[in-house]
């Protein structure tokens, strides 16, 4: 039986993981555009936001390195820079979507991370994703026999 996220929505492998990196931009955007604008009272919710966006990250990061684990031990060559760089034959929209999704969660972090340092660390979910997503959906070469 496929696990939720390996249905195809609008011939899309892995959309939650699309929609998830999305709301976690948006989440973050309503808690520290305010606070950067000067809105104090956000302060404790922006700092709460964002630390636990990057706590989540750090999950979505050990989820993904665990996938890719499993997949290489099953026979596939996946390494770092093919996973994080959804390499290979993705769709346009698929790649498009995730590293846009992690450009305007930098673009947000760069443009409020006065007003909360911590939120600089944000980005780490949205990158996580995209891990996640190439260790999940991606295509990859079979390991090499050893000689």
């Amino acid at each position: 039986m496929p696990e939720p996220d390996d249905v195809v929505t609008e011939g899309r492998p892995g959309q939650r993981i699309i929609v998830a990196s999305w709301v976690s931009d948006a989440l973050f955007a309503v808690t520290a555009v305010p606070l950067a604008l000067g809105v104090s009272g956000l302060k404790p919710v922006a700092l709460g936001v964002a630390v636990t966006l990057f706590v989540v990250g750090i999950a979505v990061w050990t989820w993904a390195f665990a996938v890719a684990v499993a997949r290489s031990a099953q026979g596939d060559d996946i390494v770092v820079s093919s996973m994080f760089l959804v390499q290979g034959p993705v769709p346009a929209g698929v790649r498009a979507q995730l590293f846009g999704s992690l450009a305007l969660a930098v673009a947000i972090a760069v443009a409020t991370g006065t007003a909360d340092a911590f939120g600089v660390l944000m980005p780490m979910l949205p990158l996580g994703l995209i891990g996640l997503w190439g260790a999940r959906h991606g295509t990859f070469p079979p390991r090499p026999e050893p000689h």
